[in-house]
């Protein structure tokens, strides 16, 4: 069964996280923040120290390019591995920021996709380069089975077709795992992904977006015009087969909706740190002697807040840790997903109340983390998608019985 401590094999790792967050992503918060489009080059040389440590603790090592689901083990064993370590590590760094460490080279989400599906000669090619992953379209958001980018094989290539929006990392990625149909009659059974490197003809970047939060990571829009893809960059099996096609592709988010939890956990830790000693200097602490509605209600909020921030994080820990041990976790981690995004975005929006114009500044980073919570409850699935999710799993209904 899953132990709620941190496994004592992972505390150099979870350390490390933290230093950096303190150390590095914390002092330049804010003038990444302002400079939205400018490359953070402190991550550069920090990404290849993170590497080298990664490497040196083997499976420990902590990143996007980690987490694949294990075989099924002894279930009287329990196993700690990459998806509980980058979990753990990902909570420190968005103490930090969160946009930062989007833009981390070689953390993209789609090097969580590769690793989720690719085979073990798709593994050692791509491995050490940085991928961005590409599903939204303007016609297709929430609804993935509804992606309208073509594939269609040509000889030894297939030539997608198509628009993708919001692609975080899209433009300092080295390569895109983008979805694409090989079938639109088919429906959901014919969406396979691939992985298109940058410089590929016919790829090309349509313009970086303005955005509300995380503006330290880059979010691009792609056109793919007659764009040629090597057949052995498909992820999969390339077979369209209408019981397992699509459910081998939505594996990768049962691996990385509780990565973005981690994100949402972290950043609801660092607005608890932040208004916790505000409050104290204001004189409203907690007194454990007595009933929460005989204290300020500020301090009931306070109390509140922290008990969604625990349940979150514990969610989150329990979905990392059935994909170590071989467990399915499609409902835990969308459980975790619609937890901690919305906890996160409450938390936030919550302390910036609390400190009131300390809050509303550029005094304090609260008004920024609000703005920088909201993609945590959105992207890799909405809080609305998740509880359908949530919803299909618990009753038993399928996509097309429940929607």
């Amino acid at each position: 069964m899953i132990h709620l401590d941190t496994p004592k094999r992972f505390a150099p790792l979870v350390n490390q996280a933290r230093e950096v967050a303190r150390q590095v992503l914390r002092p330049i918060s804010r003038q990444y923040d302002r400079a939205e489009h400018d490359r953070p080059v402190e991550l550069d040389m920090l990404a290849a120290a993170i590497n080298g440590m990664n490497d040196a603790m083997g499976e420990m090592g902590a990143g996007a390019t980690g987490v694949r689901r294990t075989a099924p083990r002894n279930p009287d064993e329990n196993a700690n591995g990459t998806n509980l370590s980058t979990c753990l590590s990902i909570m420190e760094l968005c103490w930090g920021d969160v946009g930062l460490l989007l833009g981390m080279p070689g953390q993209g989400l789609g090097n969580a996709a590769i690793a989720s599906v690719a085979n073990e000669e798709q593994l050692a090619r791509f491995k050490g380069r940085w991928a961005a992953m590409a599903i939204t379209e303007p016609g297709c958001g929430s609804d993935s089975a509804a992606i309208r980018t073509t594939a269609r094989l040509d000889g030894d290539h297939y030539v997608l077709n198509g628009e993708k929006i919001y692609v975080t990392s899209g433009d300092r990625a080295d390569l895109v795992v983008v979805w694409a149909t090989l079938d639109k009659s088919l429906g959901r059974a014919a969406i396979k992904s691939f992985v298109v490197e940058k410089g590929t003809p016919g790829f090309e970047l349509a313009r970086l977006e303005h955005k509300l939060g995380i503006r330290a990571s880059d979010t691009a829009a792609f056109i793919l015009k007659d764009c040629r893809v090597p057949k052995a960059n498909l992820l999969g099996d390339p077979e369209i087969q209408a019981e397992k096609s699509f459910a081998g592709v939505m594996q990768t988010f049962d691996n990385t909706r509780p990565l973005v939890a981690a994100m949402a956990v972290g950043l609801a830790k660092a607005c608890l740190d932040e208004i916790t000693p505000l409050m104290a200097e204001a004189g409203l602490t907690l007194d454990a002697d007595r009933p929460l509605h005989r204290q300020p209600h500020a301090v009931a909020e306070l109390v509140r807040l922290r008990a969604d921030y625990e349940a979150a994080r514990l969610l989150t820990l329990q979905a990392a840790w059935m994909a170590d041990n071989g467990r399915p976790n499609s409902l835990e981690a969308s459980m975790a997903k619609a937890k901690a995004g919305r906890t996160c975005v409450d938390i936030a929006l919550k302390c910036v109340e609390l400190a009131g114009a300390v809050g509303y500044s550029e005094v304090s980073l609260l008004e920024k983390w609000a703005r920088d919570a909201k993609i945590l409850d959105i992207f890799e699935g909405t809080q609305q998608i998740q509880l359908l999710i949530i919803a299909r799993r618990l009753l038993g209904k399928s996509s097309a019985e429940l929607k």
